[in-house]
């Protein structure tokens, strides 16, 4: 059985305290007593790790720009977010156990279908980064009084307890969530919590006071009676006006010396001790929080721009792969328009080959896949409208090939390279996504090389995807249907040959090259006036040297 206080984990099926207790603890009591200038909060996110995953992001994060989609995708209102390097780790760590996707797609799915629900869990996480701003924010203490500050912390704190106790107004939760008002009601049933209530109203209302005023003609007070004073009685923390002027007596006779204010920041820190343990879990909680938020976010966003995303259905062995309106969220954050298409596979364990002219969206078309695949694989929307996707045991991805100025192999031995890196790391069931293979040598001993990756990768029974320009070939290879798993698909192109940015089955017939220098002024027209206009430009200058 888990620890209480672990309660309040949203991320996985069986809670846990992922965040280092000790050290947030340590940082809470800093940080109460004036002495933290922030990094609290996001220091403890980025430490925590986020559970067992079988996924390497080295192997997919950079090609695939997930930081940068993280940061200018994942938004809640118009803050940032407290750590976006945590938020990163989650979506780069898929869970091993497919039980945590389905915990986590059932928390998505209920603030879906109940936006109240989501706007409670707003409003929690708006409190939150408001005690973090009053606890962090504590470098001129010294501009106030100290206790007040820390009195204003705790009914914050109380407030966030009773906020988090209150059940969903439109029903009770199924998923999750239903851990927020567990969590609260344990904590408003513990004496911490009682003795927090009763500082505060300690502090709010010691005694009622009934006066009688007495107001002239001009409007101005005449003079005011004091009718009654009713002390609260039932507060632990107050004692008769006899009884508090023995005990200072008593504490002077036997030499101690402090005014009320010491006494109350005696009173305050042993009600903040009472309750550190159970503010620690809070901390966690913003970032399970800024993982369902940012990806509402994001789905806003996307609807906003008439865009639509899903939980796509988890596909068994043997089904087909499908994303219907498939987008580039990359697009997104750029502020392009993406173009959906529709992806329609008979089989998840294809090698499909997507031939087609350049810019005419081949690897905008492998982003889409890959994050698609990614955000599928930790439990969140997919930019489609709906869709059947199977997880996959890890995920490569090689779109970006940079020259280095300290590589040791030409163009032929660093693709011969990558070729090995992948082979030396993948498990069977996983994802391949590899942009222009074999693109940096000679056409026939690519072609061979490619082949030869291709039957191996079979072997294992990836879902693989490849572009490639080796378009003779990849019709070669349709044609003699020796390799099962094999799926061809191409840009399609409108009758002006330009593409569409929609995909069909079949090989492209040409890269429409032409088009493509023509379009970028590389014709051999075009470079001719640009040397007739350089020889113009260079003839006054070689005239002046004729002469001198």
């Amino acid at each position: 059985m888990s620890e209480p206080r672990a309660a309040l984990d949203l991320l996985f099926p069986t809670p846990a305290l992922r965040i280092d207790v000790e050290q947030t603890c340590l940082g809470l009591d800093l940080a109460f007593a004036g002495g933290v200038a922030g990094g609290l909060f996001s220091d403890a996110l980025d430490r925590a790790p986020v559970g067992p995953t079988a996924w390497k992001p080295a192997s997919f994060a950079a090609d695939l720009f997930v930081p940068a989609f993280v940061a200018s995708c994942f938004t809640i209102g118009d803050g940032q977010l407290v750590s976006q390097k945590h938020l990163v780790k989650l979506v780069t760590s898929p869970p091993v156990d497919p039980a945590v996707v389905l915990h986590r797609r059932a928390v998505v799915d209920e603030l879906v279908t109940h936006p109240s629900r989501r706007e409670a869990l707003r409003a929690l996480y708006t409190d939150l980064l408001r005690l973090r701003s009053m606890l962090e924010g504590a470098t001129g203490a010294g501009k106030w009084d100290a206790n007040r500050r820390q009195l204003d912390i705790l009914t914050l704190v109380k407030k966030l307890f009773d906020r988090l106790a209150e059940p969903p107004a439109d029903g009770a939760s199924s998923s999750a969530l239903a851990r927020l008002s567990e969590y609260g009601k344990r904590v408003l049933a513990g004496e911490p919590y009682r003795s927090l209530a009763d500082l505060l109203r300690y502090d709010e209302s010691m005694a009622t006071l009934s006066l009688k005023v007495g107001i002239g003609a001009d409007g101005r007070i005449r003079g005011f009676q004091l009718l009654s004073v009713e002390e609260d009685r039932q507060n632990p923390f107050v004692s008769s006006a006899w009884r508090r002027w023995l005990a200072k007596v008593e504490l002077f006779v036997r030499g101690y010396r402090f005014g009320d204010g010491e006494v109350m920041a005696r009173l305050i820190d042993a009600v903040f001790d009472g309750l550190r343990d159970e503010l620690a879990p809070l901390v966690q909680l913003v970032g399970d929080l800024e993982f369902y938020l940012g990806a509402l976010g994001l789905r806003d966003a996307a609807a906003a721009r008439g865009l639509a995303m899903c939980l796509p259905k988890l596909a068994e062995p043997g089904e087909p792969r499908v994303l219907e309106g498939l987008w580039n969220p990359l697009l997104l954050a750029s502020g392009v328009a993406p173009v959906p298409c529709d992806l329609r596979l008979d089989r998840h364990d294809a090698c499909v080959l997507v031939t087609g002219p350049n810019s005419g969206g081949k690897t905008r078309l492998l982003q889409s896949v890959g994050l698609s695949q990614v955000l599928a694989q930790v439990g969140l929307f997919v930019p489609a409208r709906a869709g059947c996707v199977m997880l996959g045991s890890s995920l490569v991805v090689s779109l970006i090939q940079e020259t280095r100025v300290d590589q040791a192999e030409g163009r032929l031995g660093m693709e011969l390279l990558r070729i090995r890196e992948l082979f030396e790391s993948l498990p069977p069931g996983a994802m391949v996504i590899l942009d222009e293979l074999c693109s940096g040598t000679n056409p026939s001993e690519g072609e061979e090389i490619f082949e030869l990756v291709i039957r191996m990768l079979t072997r294992l029974r990836p879902q693989t995807f490849i572009t490639t320009h080796f378009l003779a070939f990849a019709t070669r290879l349709q044609a003699a249907g020796e390799i099962d798993e094999l799926r061809f698909l191409q840009v399609e192109l409108d009758p002006n040959h330009l593409p569409t940015y929609q995909f069909t089955p079949g090989v492209a017939q040409t890269s429409l090259a032409g088009k493509a220098a023509a379009r970028l002024g590389v014709t051999g027209e075009q470079l001719l006036a640009l040397i007739e206009r350089n020889l113009a430009a260079a003839e006054p200058g070689r005239e002046g040297q004729g002469r001198a």
